[in-house]
């Protein structure tokens, strides 16, 4: 394990934890997803500085970044792009859409058409484009940051489940603490925070990062953990519908990917027990119980916490 990129990656959170105040917790972990090589979820109400965090990160890591804010008259072309004719060159040439960049933050998903949602959800998952007959590749690395808006907001289209299962994590920032706050409210004015972001790695760099966490060691007792937990959201009577396989292997995925980040070179159970709300949350359907009860998700993985005994590895728990 080379632990000088590890220490780039902390270079990379430096920098964006430089203007994107008080969310060290929130930004470690969407550096984590995307060394995992998944997208993100954010599940969070305007103004609390999502576009800022993206621009950041693709700035800090020397990515393309764009933004789509997406309303109800996006269309699925507007992302994977379309062929237009060209009279001097009498054929038809083909314009990218918004998707062929590194990092794309879909702002506010719920609220275009279920036809664009699933235009975006089959690029995020086989990272290819096919127009006109004709498959391209989207660039390397290829992530997405899409926000969600509180579901009940008027005027919006809440994903479908199996779409939801698409992306690795989901969090929220939430508001800022009062002295980060502060800080912002006295650096209004001067300037978009994001300019003085320097870029600490490149593009083939962040490529590295991302295959070193396939070489990351997890013993055969830690990946039962994972499967008992994730298995145990199928049979537990507060939730209608369990997390899929593809869950198990975002949880394999993203505890790699944090233990990385902590300079280790395997996985401990603790580095699954971080990473389980953020995979399972968006990932379990609350039974009609659960509803009426009042139930929310994190007391649930919470109690799958309590109830799954954690494997015993020596001096490494």
């Amino acid at each position: 394990m080379d632990y000088i990129y590890t220490e780039k990656a902390h270079n990379v959170l430096n920098e964006v934890n430089r203007v994107v105040l008080g969310k060290k917790n929130e930004t470690a972990e969407i550096l984590t997803a995307f060394l995992a090589n998944g997208h993100v979820l954010l599940e969070d109400i305007p103004g609390v500085g999502k576009t800022t965090l993206a621009t950041a990160f693709s700035k800090a890591m020397g990515l393309e970044c764009r933004r789509v804010q997406f309303t109800p008259d996006v269309m699925p072309s507007d992302l994977t792009g379309f062929s237009v004719y060209r009279r001097e060159q009498e054929k038809f040439v083909y314009q990218e859409g918004s998707i062929f960049c590194n990092i794309l933050l879909a702002d506010e998903i719920n609220r275009t058409s279920p036809k664009t949602q699933s235009a975006l959800l089959e690029v995020m998952e086989e990272r290819k484009v096919s127009v006109d007959g004709v498959t391209r590749d989207v660039p390397s690395p290829f992530i997405v940051i899409a926000t969600q808006n509180p579901s009940g907001m008027a005027g919006t289209q809440l994903l479908p489940e199996a779409q939801i299962d698409r992306f690795m994590i989901t969090l929220s920032l939430g508001y800022p603490d009062y002295k980060s706050e502060l800080e912002i409210a006295m650096t209004a004015g001067a300037g978009a925070r994001t300019d003085d972001v320097a870029p600490v790695i490149t593009k083939g760099e962040f490529i590295t990062m991302q295959k070193q966490i396939h070489d990351i060691y997890v013993k055969d007792v830690v990946y039962d953990y994972i499967l008992k937990l994730v298995t145990a959201t199928r049979d537990n009577p507060l939730i209608e519908r369990g997390a899929s396989p593809r869950a198990t292997i975002a949880l394999v995925k993203t505890a790699k990917a944090y233990a990385w980040l902590q300079g280790r070179h395997y996985v401990i159970p603790s580095d699954v027990i971080t990473q389980l709300p953020y995979v399972l949350m968006h990932r379990m359907t609350l039974s009609m119980t659960a509803r009426m009860n009042g139930s929310k998700r994190q007391d649930i993985v919470n109690d799958l916490l309590r109830k799954v005994p954690q494997p015993y590895l020596g001096t490494a728990k």
